[in-house]
């Protein structure tokens, strides 16, 4: 059986893998990456934020992807019942990158493997892990099978798991835990959006409540293509007859903002089904492995956190674990998951507030407060480490109090 040492090895090739392979080969570390699935490979997560430029930008990435003639995303609106509420980035609160892009994922990923293996790292595909072993120095044999049945081994001084929904350490080990999430489903498809307005498109993503439990999400790419999808309980979809993309169209005819536009509108695909999507682990390291990217927690889709917290993680972790190799402490929950865990749960309070409609209130009241509109604007950018920012330090405590004095003020007349 052939076997391999390397300093370190990264699960997964999509953007949690390789910016952190990215960032530990820069610092003259051998690493290698292993991904179950061959690119390019369809995923969701399409519309980015502002911060996961910084660690795109550390990992020595954004030239690759500007050649790439990505739309750019410069802001994200809200709509409902013809009433529109628009952000901004250039009005943030936190100083930072105020644009992004607005990506098809297989394109944007494979961009980013090829990119990392443009630097040195290899990438191996249609690799499964079968089995991790830690030695009790915590370096590790790792077993993989490749696409034809070989198995080899990957001895290496430190994992790094970013597998995304392949969650390989967290199922090996028994992590998992259930979320707190409730359940929802998501029925999407790409567009031929021959009827886009270029007034206020493409250069966002536009989220339209269709009823105050579901919404819809629309990100125009600049291939003319739009993603365009359907997210809510379950039991929204079972009052609709017939195959999937029969429901998909019925939806988009009852939804007064999208039916003119995308009325019999060409798929470039069949309609995808994702349920139950969220999850979590007891712990986001452990002696000689880091967690990354989803493997950590994902959250729900309305606010694009998730190549965030990917990319962020794995930016957080690569330098955690170059400081590792090197021999110097690193005090993994205090300086990782702790630090993760403001993120994950500003952005977990906002979409709680956002399926209980706090959010809408807040968002659609007529005569909203600049400065506080700023400060949610940080949050929708992926601001969600500057806890100098009231809704980023108090997020719960100060959406709920702000969707309060919104209602007492409309109920005296003020607003």
């Amino acid at each position: 059986m052939k076997n391999e040492k390397v300093d370190v090895l990264v699960i997964g090739a999509g953007p949690s893998g390789t910016v952190a392979a990215s960032i530990v080969n820069k610092a003259g570390y051998k690493v290698k990456i292993v991904e179950k699935q061959k690119f390019p490979r369809f995923v969701i997560g399409e519309s980015l934020l502002p911060r996961c430029m910084e660690a795109l930008d550390e990992a020595g990435f954004l030239p690759f992807i500007e050649q790439r003639g990505f739309q750019q995303k410069s802001g994200a609106k809200f709509v409902r019942d013809g009433a529109v509420c628009d952000f901004s980035f250039s009005s943030q609160y936190t100083k930072g990158w105020n644009w992004t892009w607005q990506v098809p994922r297989a394109e944007f990923d494979k961009t980013l493997a090829d990119a990392v293996e443009s630097m040195g790292v290899p990438v191996d595909y249609e690799t499964t892990v079968t089995d991790i072993k830690f030695n009790p120095d915590h370096t590790s044999v790792t077993t993989v099978e490749d696409k034809d049945g070989n198995k080899s081994t990957i001895e290496a001084r430190f994992i790094i798991d970013g597998s995304g929904y392949g969650r390989v350490i967290p199922k090996l080990f028994n992590l998992d835990r259930p979320s707190t999430q409730k359940p929802r489903k998501a029925l999407f498809a790409h567009t031929v959006d021959l009827n886009r307005s270029m007034a206020d498109e493409p250069n966002r993503i536009t989220i339209v409540v269709h009823k105050p439990d579901t919404w819809v999400w629309v990100i125009p790419f600049s291939n003319g293509v739009t993603s365009l999808g359907f997210v809510g309980d379950p039991e929204f979809f079972k009052q609709f007859e017939g195959d999937d993309e029969t429901v998909y169209r019925a939806i988009i005819e009852s939804e007064p903002y999208l039916a003119d536009r995308f009325r019999n509108v060409e798929l470039k695909f069949g309609t995808r089904v994702l349920e139950s999507w969220s999850a979590t682990t007891d712990k986001f390291f452990g002696d000689g492995f880091v967690l990354t990217g989803n493997v950590t927690e994902f959250l729900d889709p309305i606010f694009s956190s998730g190549v965030t917290l990917a990319t962020v993680s794995s930016q957080i972790a690569a330098k955690l674990v170059i400081r590792k190799l090197k021999g110097e402490d690193v005090d993994w929950k205090t300086e990782y998951q702790d630090v993760m865990m403001q993120g994950v749960n500003t952005f977990r309070a906002y979409v709680f507030a956002w399926y209980d409609t706090s959010l809408h209130k807040i968002f659609f009241a007529p005569k909203p407060v600049p400065e506080i509109q700023n400060m949610i604007c940080s949050v929708l950018a992926g601001y969600v480490w500057d806890t100098t920012n009231p809704y980023v330090k108090d997020h719960a405590r100060a959406i709920e109090k702000l969707a309060k004095v919104i209602t007492l003020e409309e109920s005296m007349g003020k607003r």
